[in-house]
């Protein structure tokens, strides 16, 4: 009987120079393999791309292969960009207009995004992966040799992963509507025109654009630039939608019951695009019927688990994302599509439609990783897809400020923070008080006196703990709480900023956010910009840990109320 060999310790130091070199003989995926070997030497060398939020793969027999297939993949930021962001976090602020503020499309000028490969019935699946990849390689590079060349000035951080590409381009097959929910605060940001163009004059598909967050910015901003999207898309209607309490002047919620009669309000207007669009070709009348019974419930039914929903969400990690030859509401159901940037809301708007919680919501960019399909009623579908960075000229700070980039995953985030201080006066709405080693105002001078206000100290030598101080300003503004709203407008909106107050279409946009006409103003702005007031609704909210922090300490906020209160009293005292 041969004998068996005796086994050999393995260090975990071996273990990880063998992971390491593994992972180096691995490469890049095989649609962005390039000749990186000839620009190691040169500063034009392509920047290498990574997955972002990789999950582990299970322990034991049962792996499953395709846990990071769908998650979100961008280019890395190489060391010197690193360097030089770290430094950049220093420099004072350089306050900007409300005139700067003003943007148009001209992000998107001369970018396009990836469409699906020529293709027929006959192929075989091998031969479709193929071309799409060849053809997917050949994109990535053609922008690349443009940046190179100084054709484009910036390219911005895009979807590299082809997988989330390929469930897009299910989603435009699929559909017979498709909705394009847009963030307000950053309309034109958020709305590729080569989108609009092969989904009109391409695929001859109807189209409705969602305002979406309208809540979050003024009445009079949100008819601007519905009234831009009227004047440059004239064949795309828009709805408005709204994903947080209303509130009043104050900054007071008004409770679930006005949040959900509100969205309800903009899932009906949605119903009677669709309704125009269908012509009776599909009976709606159930769809409407439900409407009107989940109109007349109190609140959004939150309670449901998403697992015991059966019948109505069909969610598989093995997603047929190959070619689909569309027929038009086809077996009698009319299938609406949505799509859009990561983090403009997609999911709530599913969950309003459907009347009760049917997919997770987060704040995280990528959290919907798979195509789903939920049935309304018998005859209405809807599919939603992941969220989607389109390629543009879009800088990557401000990427971030508009949640297409994870928070948590920034490797220097004073550069989108310095971006925000200077549109926004962080000193005043967050009551910050400039450090003694400061002499002015800077990234790293906000996040210091941050840290020091909410007591982000490092455990061992009690210093600021910058980084979490700036990660959690950003959130904050993400999230739009704390006053932090940063919003941009369409071109000539300062100039004719009376011609909005006075616009016939502001009375309807007031009466749908809610806003309290009758109450009185304050008398001082200073404390609507309280630290203490929280203009976000986390509850409905299913967020990581990383998110955590973006709530305020109730014990701070008491204690910053309470103060007046106690002034009074030892003013009395001193009276005595």
């Amino acid at each position: 009987m041969p004998q068996q060999r005796r086994k050999v310790a393995f260090s975990g130091k071996k273990k990880k120079d063998q992971l390491l070199q593994k992972r180096n003989t691995k490469g890049p995926p095989k649609y962005l393999r390039s000749t990186q070997e000839s620009y190691e030497d040169s500063d034009v060398a392509p920047e290498s791309s990574r997955k972002l939020m990789e999950q582990p793969f299970g322990r034991g027999g049962n792996r499953n292969k395709n846990v990071n297939r769908y998650n979100l993949q961008f280019y890395q930021e190489s060391k010197k960009e690193v360097e030089q962001m770290k430094q950049e976090g220093f420099k004072p602020l350089d306050i900007l207009s409300a005139k700067e503020r003003e943007i148009d499309g001209r992000y998107f000028t001369d970018f396009n995004f990836p469409i699906r490969p020529p293709w027929n019935e006959s192929s075989s699946k091998e031969q479709l992966d193929r071309s799409e990849n060849r053809y997917f390689k050949e994109y990535v590079d053609e922008l690349q040799k443009k940046q190179r060349n100084g054709d484009i000035k910036e390219l911005s951080l895009f979807e590299l992963n082809l997988e989330t590409w390929r469930q897009l381009w299910r989603v435009l097959e699929f559909s017979d509507i498709l909705l394009i929910i847009v963030d307000v605060r950053y309309a034109s940001l958020m709305f590729p025109p080569s989108l609009y163009d092969f989904i009109i004059k391409t695929l001859k598909k109807h189209a409705i654009v969602v305002f979406n967050k309208v809540d979050l910015v003024e009445p009079d901003v949100v008819v601007a630039w519905r009234s831009y999207f009227n004047e440059h898309y004239p064949h795309l209607p828009i709805v408005l939608f709204a994903s947080y309490l209303p509130r009043s002047r104050k900054g007071n919620q008004r409770g679930p019951q006005a949040s959900h009669r509100r969205s309800m309000e903009g899932v009906y207007n949605i119903y009677r695009e669709c309704q125009r669009y269908v012509h009776g070709e599909v009976d709606l009348s159930a769809w409407e019927q439900k409407i009107r019974e989940d109109m007349r419930s109190e609140q959004l039914d939150i309670l449901e688990d998403v697992a015991t929903v059966t019948g109505e969400l069909k969610i598989s990690s093995s997603i047929d994302t190959t070619p689909h030859e569309h027929v038009k509401y086809h077996n009698g159901i009319v299938t609406i599509g949505c799509i859009g940037f990561p983090n403009v809301g997609k999911s709530s708007l599913i969950n309003a439609l459907k009347g009760r919680k049917v997919v997770s919501v987060s704040r995280t960019p990528g959290h919907t990783k798979h195509f789903q399909t939920i049935f309304l009623t018998p005859l209405v579908r809807l599919c939603d897809c992941p969220g989607l960075v389109f390629p543009s000229a879009t800088p990557k700070s401000l990427q971030v400020l508009l949640g297409s980039f994870p928070i948590s995953q920034l490797a220097v985030p004073y550069r989108s923070l310095r971006l925000l201080s200077e549109h926004l006066n962080l000193p005043q709405l967050l009551r910050l008080h400039l450090p003694e080693d400061y002499d002015e105002w800077s990234a790293v001078a906000i996040s210091d006196a941050w840290a020091y206000k909410r007591g982000f100290l490092t455990a061992k030598a009690a210093r600021p703990d910058r980084y979490r101080a700036a990660n959690h300003i950003l959130r904050m503004c993400l999230a739009g709480q704390q006053q932090l709203v940063l919003q941009f407008y369409p071109p000539g909106y300062e100039e004719q900023r009376d011609k909005w107050l006075q616009h016939p279409d502001l009375a309807e946009v007031k009466n749908y956010q809610q806003v309290a006409l009758d109450e009185p103003e304050s008398e001082t702005n200073e404390d609507t910009s309280s630290v203490c007031s929280d203009t976000a609704d986390s509850e409905d909210d299913d967020e990581d840990s990383s998110n955590d922090e973006t709530n305020a300490d109730e014990s701070e906020c008491t204690a910053e109320q309470e103060a007046p209160r106690s002034r009074n009293v030892f003013a009395l005292l001193e009276d005595d």
